[in-house]
């Protein structure tokens, strides 16, 4: 049988139900936590093989992720590319390259993420690569969860669209019912 991601995504238990405060600053009832998947190496390994395949025409050189949630992801998509693995992280609250990692004027990148909500770390990973000269042909994830509102100049694409609809938190209904949001995830919240 072949691997199917939203049958994967449901048995590894990736969404998550309750009161969450989402890094944009938004509120939400639902949550991906794609890190619930890719704990599994062997699920880790398919879901890089199949989002490798929405990129194997497109001469991929080296392939790059947002720390934390696009590291596991980047490096199966890099191993099923047969091609090198790079991830941007966090120092002094910017997206910078560390431990050594370069890339080369002309190298041709994809940017991969677990999660795209609103490609607020993507894009901090675009503007890195292009500043070190690298040439972004694409930009994939495991989940999109931005209802096609993504600000990506190059192609991107995704094995799963999902639709979470989130709330300001004025107009937050789980708030109003006072149930407490906890904070998932890796960032800060942005103010």
């Amino acid at each position: 049988m072949a691997w199917d991601v939203r049958e994967a995504i449901q048995r590894t238990g990736v969404l998550k139900e309750g009161h969450f405060l989402l890094s944009s600053g938004r509120h939400s009832a639902q949550y991906m936590q794609c890190a619930q998947l890719l704990q599994h190496p062997v699920e880790a390994e398919q879901a890089g093989r199949a989002l490798a395949e929405l990129f194997r025409d497109e001469k991929v050189d080296l392939v790059i992720g947002p720390a934390l949630g696009g590291v596991i992801i980047a490096h199966e998509v890099a191993r099923a590319l047969g091609v090198r693995c790079l991830f941007a992280e966090r120092q002094n609250g910017e997206m910078t390259l560390r431990r050594g990692f370069t890339i080369q004027p002309g190298e041709r990148v994809l940017i991969v993420e677990d999660v795209v909500t609103t490609g607020g770390s993507v894009m901090e990973v675009v503007r890195l690569v292009q500043a070190a000269g690298g040439r972004v042909i694409g930009i994939g994830s495991i989940v999109d969860r931005s209802g096609g509102r993504v600000p990506f100049d190059a192609t991107y694409r995704a094995l799963l669209p999902y639709e979470i609809p989130s709330y300001d938190p004025a107009a937050c209904p789980l708030c109003k019912q006072g149930i407490p949001a906890v904070k998932p995830g890796s960032r800060t919240v942005q103010k």
